[in-house]
């Protein structure tokens, strides 16, 4: 990667957690991408490979503390975009002292949801206000114009991702009436590198258990999507599990429609919606979160029974559902093709 000179330089704000070493993964081996610097304020002095083992003579990064004044930062070197993988609220605080010209991609959710009301409620934290407008939603399947235009992307969460794109073209078709009941299921990952109370994996490996029944914060992000592609009648019921793995997320999607139809007749809805996402494989049968682990793939089946219909989805909730499509979106904001970088299959077993 020596030729640097027309590059995206990179800044990545966080990346010492599990997504952070996702988008060093990617990065690092983007055709295109140029990582100037790598924050991680416990770590800051230690080198990348140190905390992320796997990247072991990969880079010679290392991690670097957020100050005060971003400008001191930026004497490491000026960046075409900032990542930011940091938790919740500091995103917020940070994208409004990038320098001018700078363009943001926030994996967190503090930018996802424009009604401030909801946003507080759910986040329990103040809403962005006039800031949030700048931020175009980036599902990117679905958002590709208005991601190519953005200046600044609000990166979808990782359940929202596989349920948004499990079900937008049914929504967009206008053929859904009735409840919308989601089933989904995590790895452990999703909760983030420090162990805690029930998320920490020797306390899940051999459990399996539901959790924030009502309550998740990705509910009105998903909501506030599929009401932008047509009517959502009743509020979605979504419930979420904890899966006894570390990768992966698997959605159950069941829907009621005005008539019968059949599994054929989706079956064209979905290839004709997709016909040109390249990451969104329409199977039969079903998805399995093997097939997705470590890609920035989201596979797709879908049944039908006289007016009901079932919907499965799986993606790799660290790469589709957080830096894959992070690093998709930079792609079509720097004008290049959406799958650079990308490209790397899953493994098989």
């Amino acid at each position: 990667m020596s030729d640097t000179k027309n590059k995206i330089k990179i800044g990545i704000f966080g990346g010492s957690g599990y997504g952070g070493s996702e988008l060093l993964r990617i990065l690092l081996f983007h055709p295109k991408a140029e990582i100037v610097f790598v924050t991680g304020n416990e770590h800051a002095g230690r080198p990348v490979s140190d905390v992320h083992r796997n990247l072991h003579s990969l880079t010679d990064l290392s991690f670097v503390a957020i100050p005060d004044d971003l400008d001191d930062l930026m004497e490491l070197g000026q960046i075409d975009v900032a990542f930011f993988g940091l938790p919740h609220g500091q995103a917020l605080e940070l994208v409004p002292k990038l320098p001018v010209g700078t363009k943001a991609i926030d994996l967190s959710g503090d930018f996802r949801i424009n009604d401030s009301e909801i946003f507080e409620a759910y986040y329990k934290r103040p809403h962005a206000g006039e800031l949030q407008s700048k931020f175009v939603y980036g599902l990117t399947e679905i958002n590709r114009d208005a991601i190519s235009n953005a200046d600044y992307i609000a990166n979808p969460g990782c359940f929202a991702t596989a349920t948004a794109l499990a079900l937008s073209p049914l929504i967009a078709s206008g053929i859904v009436t009735g409840k919308i009941i989601v089933d989904a299921k995590t790895g452990s990952s999703g909760s983030g590198a420090k162990p805690a109370a029930n998320t920490h994996h020797p306390q899940r490996t051999n459990s399996f258990y539901a959790y924030k029944p009502f309550t998740h914060q990705h509910v009105p992000e998903i909501e506030q999507h599929l009401r932008s592609l047509g009517n959502l009648d009743e509020p979605l019921i979504f419930m979420t599990h904890s899966l006894p793995v570390s990768r992966g997320i698997f959605a159950t999607c069941y829907v009621e429609f005005e008539s019968e139809t059949s599994s054929a007749d989706l079956l064209e809805v979905f290839t004709s919606f997709y016909r040109d996402a390249f990451f969104v494989r329409i199977l039969e049968g079903s998805p399995d979160i093997n097939w997705v682990k470590n890609t920035n793939f989201c596979d797709i089946a879908v049944h039908a029974s006289g007016r009901n219909a079932v919907v499965f989805s799986a993606i790799d909730n660290l790469v589709k559902g957080a830096a894959g499509q992070a690093v998709q979106n930079m792609n079509l904001m720097f004008g290049l093709d959406e799958k650079t970088g990308l490209i790397f299959a899953g493994s098989n077993p």
